[in-house]
């Protein structure tokens, strides 16, 4: 329990959790522990990692993994957090969204003791006579408790009827598989109750619920996302995962060592005291995190060597080893803005020209403030967008 606790915040109910693990042990019977996975976003950051790792504690301890993939409820798409409807998936979208899920989660979870199985197995079978039944089994006044139900219900948003029924599904994953324990983010407890409900419903022992935390960003406001830029994607290189890390505020330093590492806890107490008492300089004490996570998601090696590639491009503000060569075409050479947003850098013209106006933009050094500059009539030159991205362009010969 100690482990199961550990960043955890709330246990629905705990004392059915402990009777569980008390009779697992006493048949060598291990639980069904779910997570459900959402195909809509199959680019998997640290965020989702506050979740997946205690699935792999579960795994540790030698209970069963399964990961259910949402392709028949992601056709639905789920309204939690919502303030308006979100738009549907086809289910080959959401499959191919799952299959990309599933190679990122091993990332942390054991491939081999993890099951992945997709609920059109089961939802994509039930009639129409089913669906009525089931929707029999809930009220609507319970489903307006929810928040974003509410918040939207009041603000004159549009609820259709079809998003009450994503709750009853996912409740329905946990019959299918007789689930023991559902982890989820703090977002998802209504779902989750929901499923304990049903679980009833059906004559099954209700699951325990497990949350966790929602990961704040990078930018230490929102919740971490891709659409946000304010992630640390698991699949980033090395050398990503460790500067973007390097950004995090320091208000966020001990919550990411807790809900992201593997440190001890005598270990994250000494952390917890440095910051509270001003006694380490805190960029010492994130650049110990970056390197912790780089160690994780790559290699120790990979790890050492980023920070010393940090070290040189930021701190002594050197290049770096390698820089990717851009051959430019006529178009790209119009403007330093067309040419920013040629090499990818940013996602759009609009994009780079508010980060040159930002100052984020330099050629061999020096800095660019007018998105409309000339591009430098040189063979060859530096740039640089923003702190990590550089090019160098070859200008091709004519």
């Amino acid at each position: 329990m100690g482990v199961i606790k550990r960043g955890v915040s709330e246990i629905i109910p705990e004392d059915d959790l402990v009777r569980k693990i008390e009779k697992s042990l006493k048949t060598k019977t291990p639980l069904n522990v779910k997570l459900g996975c959402d195909p809509s976003r199959p680019d998997l950051h640290l965020g989702h990692s506050v979740v997946l790792r205690k699935l792999r504690q579960f795994q540790d301890l030698g209970h069963r993994a399964i990961l259910i993939v949402g392709d028949f409820t992601g056709m639905i798409g789920d309204p939690s957090g919502r303030n308006k409807t979100r738009p549907a998936l086809s289910l080959e979208e959401t499959r191919k969204n799952g299959e990309s899920y599933f190679e990122q989660a091993t990332k942390i979870l054991s491939k081999e003791k993890t099951k992945m199985v997709y609920n059109s197995e089961w939802l994509a079978k039930m009639q129409f006579a089913d669906v009525i039944k089931l929707a029999s089994k809930y009220t609507v006044a319970r489903m307006l408790e929810r928040d974003d139900f509410t918040l939207r219900y009041k603000a004159g948003e549009p609820i259709s009827v079809h998003e009450f029924l994503y709750p009853l599904a996912q409740a329905m994953d946990s019959v299918a598989i007789n689930a023991d324990v559902e982890l989820g983010g703090t977002d998802q407890k209504f779902n989750l109750l929901v499923g304990r409900d049903i679980q009833r419903e059906f004559g099954k022992e209700p699951q325990v619920i497990l949350t966790m935390p929602i990961l704040v960003g990078t930018d230490g406001v929102e919740k971490m996302s891709k659409s946000l830029d304010n992630y640390i994607g698991l699949s980033d290189s090395p050398k990503e995962m460790y500067g973007r890390t390097l950004s995090i505020p320091d208000s966020l330093i001990y919550d990411y060592f807790l809900l992201t590492t593997n440190i001890e806890k005598k270990d994250l107490e000494e952390i917890k005291q440095q910051l509270e008492r001003n006694s380490v300089n805190p960029r010492d004490i994130k650049r110990g995190l970056a390197r912790e996570l780089v160690a994780m998601y790559h290699s120790h090696d990979e790890a050492v060597a980023a920070e010393e590639e940090f070290d040189r491009v930021f701190v002594k503000k050197d290049m770096p080893d390698v820089i990717p060569i851009f051959y430019p075409t006529a178009d790209d050479l119009k403007n330093v803005t067309s040419l920013t947003a040629a090499t990818g850098s940013v996602s759009s013209k609009t994009e780079a020209r508010k980060k040159i106006l930002e100052g984020g933009v330099y050629i061999d050094g020096e800095r660019i403030t007018d998105p409309f500059s000339p591009v430098p009539n040189k063979d060859e030159f530096i740039l640089k967008v923003g702190r990590r991205k550089f090019h160098r362009i070859i200008r091709k010969n004519q």
